[in-house]
């Protein structure tokens, strides 16, 4: 499949749409974004007699949440070609069914109201506008395929930038359909912008907001992210893609688009090398995700329903994959060291040996799951998290892959498979997998899907590291420290925020909200409770005396012990042939430009 062929469908879900007369009319008026607000309108093409329906979605893709969308919305009029009101019904919380007495075009009128940045969904100010369609614009079913132009009236200064085609008239923009506008995020306002030429694409970065970033570093590293990609697909789904960047406080996080990303850190955390490594490595996550779920997805989100949960068992190669693949893409392009890869990955496997979940909740059951997944005390016990925990059965079945198959095939085969062959608007789900597995393999996987994917994965990362000729240890000076298997929430109190399951504070009968106040008698707060345990040692018996629900009680707990450093990663001093072999089929280099990598000054 060629680039040109996939944009052209990209860009439609069904191009004739875009070649047709129908066409939705948005302008939004950003011009009063002292109070967040904004007047929104939508015009539609004239509609039989009957009714028209109306959406605003239920979620925003990335987000596999409900979320309340239509809040944001007051002041509805929806009036006739004519001006004249025509009668509605809200027969949902996202939707409204307009009357249509004749036939006519059919124009929307509200007020927005826009605070939504953390959750990037929509976001004005007095000095710019983040506008995320899903968060903005209504459509209509009747209307999806049908092409859109987009008009902005924004304060005198402001530049306007999306991953759409720019339309005939300042800060406007065009897209085949409404599937690629609500895939194409709108940033208007002062920003600063970069624009560079690369393989025949064009690629901007977009930043908003002060901070202490170094602008020409971030598109230096981002020019040499971009050919990485051929490690594992064929070709770009993509003639244009922007990186969009908030500098801001109070909100983190990114969501990948169609053609862009939005990347939010705090305006501070991009100055020292650990957060500028955070930084670049969520670009290419967001980067990566061009391909993994924008150009192939689960057939669950085929098409999206913007009103419904889409509920997947495949979430995990969505989301758990794409952050696999982040930081290999960086170690190929020369942006990291593999010892700042070798650390990520000692962290995600230590926090996975520290996560009771993993003996409870399969990676493809926290996918089902991850409409309503909690981040509590009862999620740490028994459940697991698509991205790491999908990172790791990625990296397993990679592993696998890579060992049956002589190190003739790796993980990074079967997404070039997907992209190639089930690129939407096709879709694919497990047994696709299974097949495509099975055909590169030339062996059944079922027992294997079976063993670490439907059932809670139990893997020896140990034995799997020495496979590519690096040892997974605690460091040097280690020791044991005493542990009463529970974390306290931040403050000067003593308050129980995780008790792991079936360690001593779990068996001591002690939960969650529960307030200790004293140890053997004496007083205890929050910021003694460490300094204090550390008197004692690992066997030790304690009375502890705890407020429940406002009624002193004591409990007897046994301390436990654990390791005081998390584990690392490190080359082995005299590494087989094989375990060479296995290292440069996994990562692209050789395990002398791995050594070497280690020695460059990168700043």
């Amino acid at each position: 499949m060629t680039p040109i062929k996939f944009c052209a469908w990209t860009v439609g879900l069904g191009l004739m749409s875009f070649q047709s007369s129908a066409e939705v009319h948005y302008q939004i008026d950003l011009t009063q974004g002292t109070q967040q607000l904004a007047r929104v309108s939508a015009s539609f093409p004239e509609t039989p007699a009957g009714q028209l329906t109306l959406n605003i979605p239920s979620w925003r893709t990335g987000k596999y949440t409900i979320m309340p969308v239509a809040e944001g919305i007051r002041r509805v009029s929806i009036t006739d070609e004519q001006g004249q009101p025509l009668s509605w019904d809200r027969s949902a919380s996202g939707e409204w069914v307009v009357n249509l007495p004749k036939a006519t075009k059919v124009k929307v009128s509200y007020q927005l109201h826009a605070d939504e940045l953390g959750v990037r969904l929509r976001h004005i100010d007095d000095s710019h506008a983040f506008l995320d369609a899903s968060g903005v614009f209504v459509y209509s079913p009747s209307y999806r395929d049908d092409s859109v132009r987009v008009q902005l009236q924004v304060p005198k200064g402001w530049q306007s930038h999306s991953g759409m085609d720019s339309g005939d008239t300042p800060h406007s923009f065009v897209a085949p359909n409404y599937d690629v506008l609500i895939d194409s995020p709108i940033e208007t306002g002062v920003s600063q912008s970069y624009q560079w030429k690369l393989d025949g694409r064009d690629y901007e970065l977009v930043i908003w907001g002060e901070g202490n970033y170094n602008a020409e570093q971030m598109v230096e590293d981002l020019k040499k992210l971009s050919p990485t990609a051929t490690a594992i697909w064929d070709d770009y789904p993509y003639k244009r893609y922007v990186y969009m960047v908030h500098a801001t406080s109070g909100a983190r996080g990114a969501t990948e688009h169609l053609n862009s990303t939005i990347i939010q850190r705090p305006r501070f955390r991009f100055g020292s090398r650990e957060d500028y490594l955070a930084f670049i490595s969520t670009a290419s996550h967001e980067f990566i995700h061009t391909w993994n779920v924008k150009a192939y997805r689960p057939e669950a989100l085929v098409p999206y329903d913007y009103q419904n949960e889409a509920i997947s068992d495949l979430l995990w190669i969505s989301e758990g994959s794409t952050s696999y693949f982040q930081r290999q893409l960086l170690l190929r392009g020369d942006i990291i060291s593999f010892d700042e890869f070798s650390k990520d990955l000692a962290r995600r496997i230590d926090a996975h040996l520290n996560t009771p979940g993993r003996q409870v909740q399969s990676v493809a059951e926290a996918s089902r799951g991850q409409w309503i997944r909690r981040h509590d005390h009862f999620a740490h016990n028994h459940s697991v998290n698509i991205y790491s925990e999908g990172y790791l059965a990625s990296l397993l079945l990679d592993f696998d892959m890579l060992k049956t198959s002589n190190l003739k095939r790796s993980y990074r085969d079967l997404h070039r498979v997907l992209y190639r062959d089930y690129s939407t608007p096709k879709s694919f789900n497990r047994n696709d997998v299974l097949k495509i597995l099975s055909e590169l393999q030339g062996r059944d996987y079922s027992n294997w899907w079976q063993a670490h994917i439907e059932s809670p994965m139990q893997p020896d990362f140990f034995e799997l590291m020495a496979l590519a000729g690096l040892s997974l240890n605690y460091p040097r000076g280690t020791k044991d420290v005493v542990s009463a298997d529970l974390t306290l929430k931040a403050g000067d109190r003593a308050v129980v925020d995780k008790v792991d399951r079936e360690g001593v504070a779990w068996k001591a009968g002690l939960t969650h909200g529960d307030e200790i106040v004293a140890i053997n008698g004496l007083k205890v707060a929050g910021g003694d409770w460490s300094k204090r345990l550390q008197d004692f040692k690992a066997g030790d018996q304690l009375t502890l005396s705890y407020f429940r629900r406002d009624r002193l009680q004591e409990t007897q707990i046994i301390l436990s012990s654990k390791k005081d450093k998390p584990l690392t990663l490190t080359m082995m001093d005299k590494p087989s042939k094989q375990q060479k072999a296995f290292f440069k089929a996994w990562l692209g280099l050789s395990w002398e430009e791995a050594i070497a990598s280690n020695k460059k000054v990168f700043w």
